[in-house]
């Protein structure tokens, strides 16, 4: 080879986009029972008694909380499947998804 050649190599790597996070929230009712909703959250979100009980609360006295942030798929999953659990139950608790800003 010589100098004269011209073999060039791209070191750019294409940059990869993070998927856009979602957080599931739990609304606030007036007629689900707070050991359910405590129940629940520790059953889909493997969370320890005093975090499903803090959360459980600020959803009480806010409206809604924040339970976790996960991507589309996942938020989605666990907000049916905690949904789901309280439809099954008999009580009127619901968790929706938002993106996160």
């Amino acid at each position: 080879m010589s100098d004269n050649d011209t073999n060039t190599v791209s070191d750019t790597k294409p940059k990869t986009k993070r998927p856009r996070l979602y957080k599931v929230m739990l609304e606030n009712d007036d007629f689900t029972p707070r050991e359910f909703v405590v129940k629940v959250l520790k059953t889909v979100f493997r969370m320890s008694d005093d975090e499903a009980y803090l959360i459980m609360m600020a959803a009480h006295q806010q409206g809604n909380a924040v339970v976790s942030v996960y991507t589309r798929d996942i938020a989605e999953s666990k907000a049916n499947e905690a949904t789901g659990m309280a439809k099954e139950a008999g009580h009127p608790l619901m968790f929706t998804i938002e993106p996160e800003e």
